[in-house]
């Protein structure tokens, strides 16, 4: 079935993927190491971190030689409506499909072989294949028909943070280069470039210095938080009468709604004035941990059971597990949650942003609304399954 052409897309001339026999050069250094003296280190080779409080030091350092082709010659022209989301089955990767099916696009979404199938995308009308970033061999035969990747994935709690965000991204850059890939949009973190003492964030800013030295036509968008993610960590938990787990610290976000960020993402791509840019999209207002249970509790109508954890503990935590090396991911991870516990606002001012997306700030989702509209359903469907239960008891 031919899918009708997004009516702002822009179609500059015919795209094609050429047929081609090619040569990737490749050369991955990854460095995780404690030293007492980060003098030895280069600031020029590649990124680094700096000595943290004790006068340790945690290395990262990410360095990686982009693609080359050879052989070219003209292929089968592209549609500059065929896209390939990486992360399809995440909180934004799936709104991202959402929004690309809703507008017309040809969406095929790369997906790892996995237990239970990611049959939802299917239903929805996209196309899914077989592939995983941390086997590189399986990526070029998903690119064939591809104009532009989108790539929303980041590793799974459970996995080492660099062979799939690092290792893994580098080889589909590579592959996306030495394949003709349109166009790259890759998704990174508000303020990875201050923070070279949390690995995933460090790596996240290796990524977009990659992307950028790659010479590949792309757009980066740095996030500042999903609204979507506030559910599980305080929604569900005050309802259920669980505790909700905060800090003492003033940290401010700006949560955002993964449909509004889909559908900014596609006005951005539609821009070819945005090639090459660096974009941060963050919500209308930041807020603190207790702001947001605060909000919480008022729509729910009943109090959290709030548990408040230092953030010297986990300043603590981290440093103990660093000395074993079987919880180096456990100390990366906390790491990440004791910037996003300090003393930091993550957001940033989106008036030119807006301006240059052509994008209605009174668009934009609110916390106030996400929230009161998921509790307003929620609260609904407890009440119905409450009546629903006395009429059981009832007749049985």
């Amino acid at each position: 079935m031919a899918l009708r052409l997004p009516t702002q897309l822009a179609t500059p001339g015919k795209f094609h993927h050429h047929h081609h026999r090619t040569k990737i050069h490749s050369a991955l250094s990854w460095r995780r190491t404690l030293t007492p003296d980060a003098a030895h280190l280069s600031s020029h080779s590649s990124p680094s971190i700096s000595p943290s409080s004790t006068g340790r030091c945690y290395v990262v350092k990410c360095t990686a030689e982009t693609a080359g082709a050879v052989n070219l010659a003209p292929g089968t022209p592209l549609r500059p409506t065929s896209i390939l989301v990486i992360g399809a089955t995440g909180t934004l990767g799936r709104q991202v499909v959402r929004r690309a099916l809703d507008e017309g696009y040809d969406v095929r979404c790369l997906v790892r072989p996995r237990p239970s199938p990611a049959d939802f995308l299917r239903d929805w009308g996209a196309t899914v294949v077989n592939a995983d970033l941390s086997k590189p061999e399986t990526i070029p035969a998903t690119l064939v028909g591809i104009h532009t990747i989108i790539d929303c994935a980041t590793g799974r709690p459970e996995e080492p943070i660099k062979k799939v965000d690092w290792e893994g991204k580098v080889a589909l850059i590579q592959c996306a280069k030495a394949m003709g890939i349109q166009k790259y949009v890759f998704f990174s973190i508000h303020n990875c470039d201050k923070h070279p003492e949390v690995p995933l964030m460090e790596i996240k800013y290796c990524t977009e210095k990659f992307i950028q030295d790659s010479g590949l036509t792309h757009i980066i968008i740095r996030l500042c938080g999903f609204m979507q993610g506030l559910i599980g960590q305080y929604a569900v938990p005050i309802l259920e009468e669980k505790s909700v787990w905060g800090t003492d610290a003033p940290t401010r976000i700006a949560y955002m709604d993964t449909q509004d960020i889909a559908r900014l993402t596609f006005i951005a791509l539609r821009n070819e004035e945005i090639n090459g840019k660096l974009l941060t999209f963050a919500g209308p207002r930041a807020w603190t941990t207790q702001e947001v249970i605060t909000l919480c509790e008022r729509l729910a109508g009943q109090d959290a059971n709030v548990t408040i954890v230092p953030v010297s503990v986990l300043r603590l935590t981290r440093q103990v597990t660093r000395f074993f090396e079987w919880t180096n991911d456990v100390a990366d991870r906390l790491t990440f949650s004791e910037v996003l516990t300090s003393d930091i606002v993550f957001s940033v001012p989106m008036t030119e942003t807006y301006t240059l997306l052509g994008v209605d700030s009174k668009d934009i989702v609110t916390l106030e609304k996400y929230l009161q509209d998921y509790f307003t359903n929620i609260l609904k469907k407890l009440k119905d399954l409450k009546a629903q239960s006395k009429q059981a008891d009832i007749y049985f």
